[in-house]
């Protein structure tokens, strides 16, 4: 059973960085695409970016602001948040889905982190 935990988050303002962590525990680290989606208050769950080995991917509205990356000898996935605005407003969720996947679908992901608020004030 894949478990991730999720760490970080909290509030900034706007133009601030803030970093989210997300342990994996259960299964081999490398063997899963690993990804970060976002819900906002009354909207669907959205893709923010994912990482399959070493491809990366990102979300139009966050690219070139957010980076993800995996340390492997800490089985940990990253989320690199930097020029933050208010729209990027939302908890935050680690994702765990097969190796090989594009996907941007979370009905694609089978197993989730427990979810991080994050509040960017303007």
């Amino acid at each position: 059973q894949l478990q991730l935990a999720e760490s970080g988050g909290g509030s900034v303002q706007a133009g601030g960085s803030l970093r989210l962590s997300c342990a994996v525990s259960g299964r081999t680290f490398s063997s899963f695409t690993m990804a970060w989606f976002r819900q906002a208050p009354g909207r669907e769950r959205e893709y923010v970016a994912s990482q399959d080995g070493l491809i990366t991917y990102y979300a139009d509205s966050v690219k070139g602001r957010f980076t993800i990356y995996r340390d492997f000898g800490k089985n940990t996935v990253y989320l690199q948040m930097n020029s933050l605005k208010s729209e990027d407003t939302a908890v935050y969720y680690c994702a765990a889905g097969p190796r090989g996947s594009t996907s941007r679908d979370p009905a694609d992901f089978g197993s989730w982190g427990q979810g991080l608020q994050v509040t960017v004030s303007s």
